[in-house]
């Protein structure tokens, strides 16, 4: 299962503590087939067939499929050399 960083928890919490995020609200990781990549956005809730993944207040949404090739990763957050936060996807650690 998906497991998240200390810093990527508190990057999603933030987001969701935000005044216009709705009450409930998480981060929302799905495939996109036609980029062959994921996406990652603010959801008021996840669909129906998402897993949810609730981490110390930090709400994750995977679609199937993002559950499916997240499985063994771990998701980070880092601030890029221009202080925005970018998430990445790791492996585990053994």
């Amino acid at each position: 299962m998906l497991t998240m960083t200390e810093s990527a928890v508190t990057e999603i919490r933030n987001l969701t503590d935000l005044p216009q995020a709705p009450e409930g609200s998480g981060v929302r990781i799905a495939a996109d087939p036609t980029a062959g990549a994921l996406t990652l956005s603010l959801a008021a809730t996840p669909a129906e067939d998402d897993t949810v993944l609730d981490t110390a207040g930090a709400r994750l949404f995977l679609d199937s499929s993002a559950t499916t090739m997240l499985d063994d990763k771990t998701l980070d957050a880092v601030k890029d050399p221009s202080g925005e936060i970018q998430f990445a996807i790791a492996e585990q650690s053994t």
